[in-house]
């Protein structure tokens, strides 16, 4: 299909400074076909074959699903088409080329799919409802988010302590983030996280948090976060993040950013993929993946590799906290066991699992793996001992280089410090740049979907050049990919109350917006 002319020249600045918008509105499918081709010229390795390319179909519904000015489901449907490209690749290495096979991806389909982590059906019951039966829940899944929570912390105030908030400068908000326990947080900003006054809605903690907010800037509350340890970011507009250091520092990254492994490392031999059993003929059949992360982004790339025929072995520890609901919906067609990296005898474990893997997948902060003896150069060696080069996979939030790399960080952060949060605001049209996080979890699954093509990258080079390959995947890309840093991927024309017709549903009203004015 030829993408000549499939976008109309751009208007600058419609939701924003530093933001670009087409004329009118694009059809999806028609959109997801230019963005696959612009990922594809700006991805280091990938084809540039044109019939490769061209055995794409992407087909849906012509308007977006997902309410809002960015291209989140054109974004996602090229990266699956990438998957799907790569998988039959794979598949013709390993003895079953096919000139006819088509790479089909369903744009609806794929809006659908961003939000799929909690819209998993068991024995014919929406997991939502599930959750609501708190006994019956935990009988299939450990309740991962209590461990090491206080159990005097109201959970109305756990659940609005990640959250945007007006500062004490009118059009300054500030995204708090509790991570998976809230109290070192509000400790550190003079807030108690146990309160005498009853609050039995989540309007009413918000009011309490607030309180503290408008007292201080956002720069304020950014360095007393920073200071701690704690997450937490100051919303930007695009062009105030574009400005920063770390802003001009993650525009030199690509997207899907694979690297080989140092020139000054020692030469491994190809490690080509074994023939296919006819009797599974998946492309990742026989691979082995050791997975090391919690939450969405890292697991995610595991379970697309697990679709496609992987062995994934995801390992919990058992004293860090999780999201339950994930710990369900995220693991499957995985194994999954723990592992106390901090005991001699289970690190011992873990590197017996890791010697046989041919990817690894860590979602932890640069540095964080290290006193446990595996760091990328840690893994790197590994790989050199036993002669078989590794694929590394790290995914984190501020990317690798420059002074946020070891910073911690969440979605609704990236979202916020990249300015997708700002846009998104300005789509509803609320006024005093109050910004609103997407509905679904974007950037998280998006993530993902760039740390499985670069997994598949890596594999398909492995095989064909040797050594080992580092894929290196991280949520601020992602958003700055979506909101600005390609201006190739731009944002939607149509206002967003007329943007499609479930509006509704994913919006909802007041406090699920998670912005409190």
């Amino acid at each position: 299909m030829s993408t000549k002319n499939m976008a109309e020249p751009r208007l600058p600045d419609v939701y924003g400074p530093g933001t670009f918008a087409d004329r009118k509105l694009v059809p999806v499918p028609t959109d997801a076909h230019r963005i696959l081709r612009v990922l594809a010229r700006q991805t280091p390795g990938f084809t540039d074959d044109e019939a490769a390319l061209s055995r794409v179909r992407f087909e849906g519904e012509a308007d977006p699903v997902i309410p809002g000015p960015l291209k989140s489901t054109p974004v996602a449907a090229a990266l699956h088409a990438m998957v799907g490209i790569l998988a039959n690749e794979i598949l013709t290495v390993r003895g079953l080329p096919e000139p006819t096979r088509k790479v089909v991806i369903n744009t609806t389909h794929t809006a659908l799919w961003l939000g799929s982590v909690a819209a998993v059906y068991l024995d014919h019951q929406p997991i939502i409802a599930l959750l609501r039966d708190k006994k019956k829940f935990n009988s299939l899944v450990p309740d991962w988010q209590q461990r090491g929570l206080d159990p005097r912390l109201n959970p109305l105030l756990k659940l609005r302590a990640t959250a945007i908030y007006p500062t004490k400068i009118p059009g300054q908000w500030y995204s708090l983030h509790g991570s998976l326990n809230p109290e070192p947080m509000l400790r550190n900003l003079g807030v108690d996280p146990f309160p005498d006054d009853p609050m039995t809605t989540l309007s009413e903690a918000a009011d309490y948090l607030r309180k503290t907010t408008t007292k201080m800037t956002a720069a304020e509350i950014e360095y007393a976060n920073l200071s701690a340890g704690h997450c937490g970011t100051i919303c930007h507009t695009p062009a105030s993040w574009s400005a920063t250091s770390m802003g001009k520092s993650l525009a030199k990254q690509p997207l899907i950013n694979i690297i080989p492994q140092p020139s000054h490392s020692t030469p491994l031999p190809p490690t080509p993929f074994s023939p296919l059993n006819q009797s599974n003929p998946l492309p990742l059949a026989g691979i082995k993946i050791l997975e090391l992360a919690r939450i969405i982004a890292a697991p995610v790339a595991s379970s697309i590799l697990a679709s496609l025929g992987a062995t994934v072995i995801k390992v919990n520890a058992p004293h860090l906290p999780d999201m339950s609901l994930l710990q369900l919906t995220l693991t499957a067609g995985k194994t999954t066991t723990c592992l106390d990296l901090r005991d001699p005898a289970d690190r011992a474990k873990f590197q017996e699992l890791l010697a046989e893997a041919d990817v690894f997948i860590q979602g932890f902060r640069p540095g964080v793996l290290d006193r446990y003896g595996l760091s990328q150069d840690d893994i790197l060696s590994m790989a050199v001992k036993r002669n078989k080069g590794i694929v590394y996979v790290t995914e984190n939030c501020f990317g690798f280089e420059g002074v946020y790399a070891s910073r911690p960080g969440w979605q609704q952060m990236a979202d916020c410090a990249s300015g997708v949060a700002y846009v998104m605001g300005r789509g509803y049209g609320l006024a005093d740049g109050e910004p609103v996080l997407p509905s679904l979890p974007v950037s998280d699954m998006t993530c993902g979907l760039v740390c499985a093509v670069g997994a598949m990258m890596g594999l398909l080079s492995r095989a064909k050049q040797g050594g080992s390959w580092i894929v290196r995947g991280s949520l601020m890309t992602v958003t700055s990919t979506v909101c600005h840093a390609i201006q190739d991927v731009v944002m939607s024309a149509k206002p967003m109350d007329q943007a499609c017709g479930m509006h509704d549903i994913f919006l909802g009203q007041g406090p699920k917006r998670q912005v409190f004015a």
